[in-house]
């Protein structure tokens, strides 16, 4: 009996797991009665050898499999479906973002996706034997990084209409706290030496590198306005040879002045004539101002205008019987209406897929809410910025009609989902500033020409007359 070894039971740990000792050294730990008759089997010793036990008698196991069990598949899978989420979003914006900014935080959220899956490698360790070290701190990682993918696709969210996604993102959140309090009761971080030290290395840089990134790349380039100038000048006139038709040159342009390059969603350039004095209806003209023209002179819509970029165009308006008119002056002014590229990709389905209000209510394409004194539209799927906003606000059509009112004419601009009922009130500031702050919509009023009428055409007399003179002198 003296060379009997002495067998010892310590207390359970966080797992359930006991540690047994033979003459003071570990042999293994057991979860269960049958564990430990194993080890004392492995190790030569007979069934009913005494035994030492230390926080608990022969009855105290407190292991629950099944529940550990759950928890860590549940762990796993989630750090499985947000790595795959991340990996496909850091992918996307790090190929096709953009801006640097968003392509930089792509690759960032590569690294994070990467961490997600070795945390569910860890997830098997740690709610099994813990073996290894960083199982643990591994693991409190991923929660983190998963609280912060799920609070983000929420705060994302915020105004835009409830999905399947903003279930998915609240069930991660909900999860994800829970598995961090529980984390946090078992001290998962206990394997580490000077954690404190490690967590105050690795989350102060992050901070600062993360602050200095958010204000140079995201911050800077939101605050930055696009700069659009526009104008329409009046150049040479002519007569027909019938001298029945005044036809004037008419010069419009617009050009990028900023440093953000944009999409020209559509442009109206008018020609009125009217009273030289009525000043005040330039903007808002009454009866008194009557329309001669109205055209577009940036084709097709939907074309890129980089920054330093100008797009001009020359058309010929025909003005009948000009001398039964009475207008003392013609005024001509532009209107352009610009959307951020680096808010949104804009296809060149867009420029193509004009098509008239009679058109689409022929073919049941027109929604009762769209805007009654429309002519035609023009509409295309769309891309944001980056892929996790294309998954948050899912897809996104945007849609252009030119309107008209008597003497003038407008664009009104829309997005929102596909299919989706078009309820479109202009005079909504909310739903225009959301357009203004989301993708950076802008309307640039050009500058206006104006030319008293009775000089132009006495102009178009004299240049016809010319090369009568010039025969005659011969």
């Amino acid at each position: 009996m003296a060379n009997m070894p002495e067998v010892t039971v310590g207390p359970p740990d966080d797992l359930g797991w006991r540690k047994v000792s033979l003459n003071g050294k570990c042999t293994g730990k057991a979860r269960s009665p049958g564990e430990l008759r194993r080890i004392l089997q492995r190790a030569g010793l007979p069934p009913g050898h005494p035994v030492h036990w230390l926080g608990g008698d022969s009855l105290v196991w407190p292991d629950k499999t099944a529940q550990r069990r759950i928890v860590g598949s549940l762990m796993s899978i989630g750090f499985l479906l947000t790595a795959g989420l991340l990996l496909r979003v850091g992918w996307m914006d790090s190929q096709r973002a953009l801006t640097f900014g968003e392509r930089l935080a792509g690759y960032s959220v590569l690294a994070a996706g990467l961490v997600e899956l070795i945390a569910a490698l860890a997830t098997l360790d740690y709610w099994h034997q813990r073996k290894l070290t960083y199982s643990g701190p591994l693991v409190l990682v991923g929660v983190g990084i998963v609280f912060l993918c799920s609070s983000s696709l929420l705060l994302l969210q915020i105004g835009d209409r409830f999905t399947v996604c903003t279930v998915v993102g609240i069930c991660f959140l909900i999860g994800s706290i829970l598995a961090g309090i529980e984390l946090i009761k078992s001290r998962a971080w206990k394997g580490l030496r000077n954690p404190r030290r490690i967590a105050i290395g690795a989350i102060v840089p992050t901070l600062i590198a993360g602050i200095n990134l958010a204000y140079t790349q995201l911050y800077v380039p939101t605050v930055t306005a696009p700069l659009i100038m526009s104008g329409a000048e009046f150049r040479e006139a002519s007569l027909d040879s019938a001298r029945s038709v005044l036809r004037v040159t008419v010069h419009a342009y617009v050009k990028n002045n900023g440093s953000i390059p944009v999409y020209i969603l559509g442009s109206i350039y008018w020609v009125h004539g009217g009273p030289a004095n009525d000043i005040a209806q330039v903007r808002n003209p009454s009866d008194k101002f009557k329309l001669i023209y109205d055209g577009e002179f940036v084709t097709p819509a939907g074309r890129e205008l980089d920054p330093g970029e100008e797009i001009s165009q020359d058309s010929v308006v025909d003005i009948k019987n000009p001398d039964k008119l009475d207008y003392e002056t013609l005024r001509a002014q532009t209107e352009v209406y610009a959307i951020r590229r680096d808010r949104m990709t804009l296809p060149l389905e867009y420029g193509q897929s004009r098509s008239s209000v009679e058109v689409l209510k022929r073919e049941g394409k027109w929604s009762p809410g769209e805007p009654k004194n429309a002519k035609y539209r023009d509409e295309s799927k769309i891309s944001n910025s980056s892929e996790i906003l294309n998954i948050t606000r899912g897809p996104q059509y945007i849609r252009a009609w030119r309107l008209y009112f008597g003497n003038w004419s407008r664009i009104d601009v829309a997005i929102s989902p596909p299919g989706s009922r078009i309820t479109l009130d202009s005079h909504d500031r909310h739903y225009r500033q959301r357009l203004i702050d989301r993708y950076g919509l802008s309307m640039a009023r050009g500058s206006m020409d104006q030319t008293p009428f009775k000089m132009l055409l006495e102009k178009a007399r004299s240049a016809e007359g010319h090369p009568s003179q010039e025969q005659s002198g011969q």
